[in-house]
């Protein structure tokens, strides 16, 4: 197996017009690696993808004509969270967001939301987010539907694969405007597009098995699972190929990269 640091870097993105990367991982292991699969998988470098850490920073003003497009990773935050329970720094994060999402969803620009991205585009367009599909931490069997099969970034996924996941909260259900792409057996919506150009995924496209397992140690006290299964679950990780989902965002990437 190519050692991840090794693969190489295939630049679309020109430096003018780079994606953009916005993080909600604090802790500097998790971002860090989470950044580095992004660009790996993307086909870009420092300057064709840039990164907030929302964490760090408020977002400020976001100038979309600066950007080809704009990824959002996961993490800890749920937007079912209890509100007394979120920090401050996830309430100021989830506003910037939310007022973010309108303006993208309005001008359905690019967008690839992973994980949290289910949670924060469904909330913007009215889907059902809730606690009754969530998923355990580790490989999932992902089935492209009808639409998936039509939609340009699935279009080229094999109808069944495997991908890495796990999360608290999911969209039990779409608004009819949304087109579901992706499902899987514990939980009825894995991707969906809004528009023409908006997709939010509740597997993670940027995880391989390192990656995963970064992950399992990083998040081990957050409350996904039982601390003292970690090792349990990465030994049961090593044990799926997990190799397709990485293609959506090298077909972002191909996608959407412009000239500024």
């Amino acid at each position: 197996m190519r050692r991840r640091d090794d693969a190489p870097v295939s630049l679309y993105a020109v430096a003018d017009a780079p994606f953009l990367l916005l993080s909600i991982r604090g802790e500097d292991e998790a971002a860090d690696d989470e950044y580095r699969a992004m660009k790996r998988f993307a086909g870009v470098d420092e300057r064709g993808m840039h990164r907030i850490r929302l964490t760090h920073r408020p977002l400020g003003e976001v100038d979309l004509s600066r950007w080809s497009g704009i990824i959002l990773g996961g993490g800890p935050f749920n937007v079912s969270d209890e509100p007394g329970a979120k920090s401050p720094t996830q309430k100021r994060v989830e506003a910037e967001l939310a007022e973010l999402l309108t303006a993208l969803i309005d001008r359905d620009f690019p967008f690839l939301g992973c994980c949290y991205g289910v949670g924060t585009v469904g909330t913007a367009i009215g889907a059902v987010v809730d606690r009754s599909h969530s998923e355990p931490v580790g490989p999932v069997t992902v089935e492209i539907t009808a639409e998936g099969r039509d939609d340009p970034l699935f279009a080229g996924l094999p109808d069944v694969f495997d991908a890495f996941g796990g999360h608290k909260e999911a969209a039990s259900s779409l608004p009819a405007h949304a087109a579901r792409l992706a499902t899987s057996a514990a939980c009825p919506v894995q991707a969906f597009r809004v528009g023409r150009n908006v997709y939010a995924t509740q597997f993670h496209p940027e995880l391989d098995v390192d990656g995963i397992c970064t992950r399992i140690d990083v998040y081990k006290n957050h409350g996904y699972f039982a601390p003292e299964t970690a090792d349990s679950l990465k030994d049961a990780a090593r044990q799926r190929v997990v190799e397709h989902p990485m293609a959506i965002l090298r077909g972002f990437a191909q996608r959407y990269t412009r000239s500024g």
